[in-house]
């Protein structure tokens, strides 16, 4: 029997020739489709996606090398596999594609002269690089652009037109944003001051509330919008801009566009109010909408898209019941499998620079020779170097060193056309003050005036020649090192050309990796020609050069070029979100990044290795998550700091039938416990932090749990980062809360929640309100690290969540009212209090509460039971607190002795 539609409507799809195909019929429904995805602990790396399902191969479809299957070398290794299910309420789904949009016409109360307010709900890439259109009147060609709100390099931008051609945009980063988010922005086209002024809000609903999350922008100008025949679109395109702005890819709910700042409503598309498949609709302003392209409203959900790796053929002894079992899997499966570890920095990021040929010098201790990856380029000629001599480059591979005796030489293709400037460069590093004689270091041949280069150092100084056909200096620089700090350490020498008319301008630049250096400019009248070669030391290098390591070696055609910077250090310095986009770029591998990378943590230099390992790298420094998207086959990362006091993706009810199905068991255990943990920085100091006191200490029982010991080796960017690793890592492990490892939710007996659930995602917040009577009273806070999912015929769709406490990541943050006081030390109930009593006396080890009116109310935790505190009087212990009882519905009398503190103290996060 085969999977025939159900009520749940799933779908499955194989990408055949690029083409989305649906296979459903084929699908075995006495099998389930079981999905896992995200975490299954709180590690760094989300474990790779999985599908399991079963094909009907009676026809012999499912057997790649069948010829008689319609599917004949279209399907067979990594061969991608969707699954989506139609359920839910509907989207307008958007495919970032210019013909794909909802319009409505063009019409009188659309004009806008006054002030602006845009609004959009959805679901978008919010960090993409790029452009994203979200709504506007706005037309590239004709002249008739009049506003928009739109998305581009992870801020958002209200852009409005004076004239229909050009116009002013105004824009500010984005904060961390939820999957599903509303965004707003305002703009005051005459702010009483001779200008303008724009506003930007986002909320988790376009119902808001509203947070506005940047200061305004301001412009000098008070001219209106122009009043634009264009029709109004979600989402609108602009090709013609300098950065082409594309219609947004993902989902949208609702948008709404407002005559003046929350002013009258003149369109307020609802496209979750819609019929599925609905090609048109007036919306609650009297607007016709109209889908375009294969822009369309649905309500088709993706949840799964993998890649099937391998295709076993299975059947019983009868022959008939002949059937595939395949296991798709996301990307990540893939990335691990035998990768070959990325080269270094240097070595990958020279070729982008175009150079006419470029040696690294980073071969093993058996090369007889210095191979170019230039296409073209001949090795180096080589001999008597100590090979793979010092691995201490951060940029580099092991780099050879200077044996009296040592030589090279090489030839430089020659460019096309006639060439006005050259630039050369290299590495090295001289493990002294330098030679008391002056000794050539290396030499560059050349078919202008000069014809030969000679690069010299003696101690604290560089002398440079340049000579002629017959051996006569032609031009010549003598530069004081003192005091640049090249010796003895890892250093740049560029030398370089340029035609300035009958002169040749030239300069020798002197870098110290990380450092600035120093530099002289001089000329000679004549030809820059172009560099032909370079050599070492004809008859080999004087024995006082020993040790002089040497590497990256490289001639371009243009000058003065910087193509070297940043990856001599390893990009070391860079935030994690930095890196993990230029290795996106690098190796071309799909991977959206959710959270602002200019926040992210500094990571340390990038030494070779694989690049899921260097991805892995930069995401256990900033502490975010790294794992799959769900609706392509791509990476995700999530930042540390979008886990900060997010808002509640699910929210449960234990007492509403069907939200939470059995068994929901926390677990009191010591999985998670680290209470003594040291931070490493790979190749520096070290930090530790411990937790001396309290219910998860290091104290013995009953005084704590004991030592539960961790030691962190982190690629951080600076010794100093350890100590705050140390510290948050020790947070995180002491949060004396109970796990809950699996949160069970029966879609098919609770189907209102559809929305809500299939929305949460590896890192999202879920809370259970009204747990049952035997368990803690308070709302259960959870984050969800990964989940299960299981769909089956007819109706079966069970979540499975994998979840942790969310407490740990409730910290301060401007603006986390909740989150921002700092807890007193040692407070106790001075005096019993009855189950009803509202005035109590706490007395304090440390400082005073305060009694400030401002700071009132606030939440204090006695014996589990919540209090609200109303008042406080007395600058001395103990002080008298006025209360409210039994906030969180635990009723109790209170003893003398009984620990008094904040509900939610704060806690600086990393």
């Amino acid at each position: 029997m085969v999977f025939p539609q159900t009520p749940l409507d799933v779908r499955i799809d194989l990408q055949i020739n690029g083409i989305w195909t649906d296979v459903t019929s084929d699908v075995y429904t006495a099998e389930k489709i079981t999905i896992t995805r995200g975490r299954s602990d709180e590690g760094v790396r989300a474990d790779p996606g999985k599908c399991s399902l079963t094909f009907n191969n009676r026809l012999g479809k499912y057997s790649p090398r069948n010829p008689l299957s319609p599917y004949y070398q279209l399907i067979g290794r990594n061969t991608p596999l969707r699954v989506s299910v139609r359920a839910g309420s509907p989207f307008l789904s958007l495919t970032g594609v210019v013909a794909d949009f909802a319009s409505t016409p063009d019409a009188a109360v659309l004009d806008l002269t006054g002030d602006l307010d845009l609004r959009w709900e959805g679901e978008a890439d919010w960090y993409a690089d790029g452009a994203q259109t979200l709504i506007g009147k706005w037309e590239a060609t004709g002249g008739q652009k009049a506003y928009m709100l739109r998305l581009e390099d992870r801020a958002l931008i209200i852009h409005q037109s004076t004239d229909g051609t050009g116009g002013a945009f105004f824009g500010r980063t984005l904060p961390p944003l939820p999957r599903r988010a509303a965004l707003r922005a305002t703009l005051d086209v005459d702010n009483g001051a001779g200008g303008k002024t724009a506003r930007f809000y986002w909320a988790r609903s376009i119902a808001g509330p509203w947070t506005e999350f940047a200061d305004p922008v301001t412009l000098a100008s008070t001219l209106p919008t122009f009043a634009s025949t264009a029709p109004l679109k979600v989402a609108p395109a602009d090709l013609t801009a300098v950065i082409p702005r594309y219609p947004v890819a993902g989902r949208a709910y609702k948008a709404e566009v407002r005559n003046g700042i929350a002013g009258t409503v003149v369109a307020n598309p609802d496209f979750t109010a819609q019929a599925v498949g609905a090609t048109s609709f007036v919306d609650g302003a009297g607007r016709t909408w109209s889908m375009n392209g294969a822009a369309a409203v649905t309500n088709r959900r993706v949840r799964f898209i993998g890649e099937v790796s391998s295709w076993p053929s299975r059947w019983d002894v009868s022959g008939k019941d002949i059937r595939v079992p395949v296991e798709a899997a996301g990307i990540l499966r893939r990335l691990g499998q035998g990768q070959q570890a990325l080269q270094s920095t240097l070595r990958r990021r020279i070729p982008s620079g175009a150079p006419l040929a470029y040696w690294p010098l980073e071969e093993g201790r058996d090369a007889t020779q210095f191979y170019s990856p230039t296409a073209g380029v001949r090795p180096l000629r080589t001999a008597g170097f100590d090979l793979a001599a010092d691995d201490s480059l951060a940029g580099s591979n092991a780099l050879p060193a200077v044996q009296e005796g040592a030589t090279l030489i090489g030839t430089v293709p020659a460019p096309s056309g006639s060439p006005t400037q050259w630039h050369t460069e290299f590495v090295f590093n001289l493990p002294n003050a330098g030679p008391a004689s002056a000794r050539t270091v290396l030499q560059w041949t050349g078919t202008g005036t000069v014809k030969r280069w000679r690069l010299m150092l003696r101690t604290g100084v560089s002398e440079i020649y340049g000579y002629d056909d017959d051996d006569v200096v032609v031009t010549s620089a003598l530069v004081n090192l003192t005091g640049l700090g090249v010796f003895n350490t890892w250093s740049r020498w560029q030398l370089y050309a340029v035609q300035n008319g009958g002169n040749v301008d030239w300069t020798v630049r002197w870098i110290p990796i990380g450092g600035q250096g120093g530099q002289v400019t001089t000329s000679y009248a004549g030809t820059v020609g172009r560099i032909s070669g370079v050599l070492g030391v004809t008859g080999g290098y004087n024995s006082d050069l020993n040790g002089l390591r040497l590497g990256h070696i490289a001639a371009f055609t243009t000058a003065n070029t910087t193509i070297y910077n940043s990856a001599d250090l390893g990009f070391a310095g860079e935030t994690a979100g930095v890196r993990m986009m230029r290795l996106r770029e690098e190796e071309a591998v799909p991977l959206v990044i959710n959270g602002v990378v200019s926040r992210m943590e500094e990571v340390g230099a990038q030494r070779p290795d694989t690049l899921l390992t260097l991805l892995e790298e930069s995401a256990s420094v900033d502490g975010g998550i790294l794992g799959e998207r769900r609706e392509d086959i791509a990476l995700a990362y999530r930042d540390r700091i979008s886990l900060y006091n997010q808002a509640v993706t699910l929210a449960l009810d234990y007492l509403t039938p069907g939200h939470v199905a059995p068994p929901l068991e926390p677990v009191d255990d010591d999985q998670k416990v680290r209470n003594d943990v040291t931070v490493t920085r790979e190749g520096g100091s070290s930090e530790r932090a411990v937790l001396e006191s309290g219910p998860l200490s290091v104290q013995a029982p009953p005084d704590g749990v004991g030592v539960y010991d961790e030691a962190v080796t982190l690629n951080l960017y600076a010794d100093e980062q350890a100590e705050q690793h140390a510290g948050w890592r020790l947070h995180l492990g002491t949060v004396d809360e109970a796990r809950y490892p699996v949160l069970n939710v029966d879609l098919a007996a609770a189907p209102s929640l559809i929305d809500a659930v299939t929305d949460v995602d590896s890192g999202d917040r879920v809370q259970i309100a009204h747990p049952p009577a035997h368990l803690p009273p308070d709302t259960i806070d959870l984050l969800a690290q990964g989940y299960t999912e299981v769909l089956g015929h007819p109706i079966d769709w069970d979540m499975q969540f994998n979840c942790t406490p969310a407490l740990p990541w409730n910290v301060w943050e401007l603006g986390a009212a909740d989150y921002n006081r700092l807890k007193s030390s040692g407070s106790t109930l001075a005096a019993s209090a009855t189950s009803t009593a509202t005035a109590l006396s706490v007395a304090s080890a440390g400082l005073p509460w305060t009694t400030a009116p401002a700071a009132l109310p606030f939440r204090i935790r006695v014996g589990g039971e919540v209090m609200t505190v109303t008042a406080i009087t007395g600058t001395t212990s103990p002080q008298a607190f006025t209360v409210t009882r039994s906030v969180n519905g635990v009723v109790k009398a209170q003893s003398s002795g009984a620990g008094v503190q904040l509900e939610h103290p704060a806690v600086v996060p990393l």
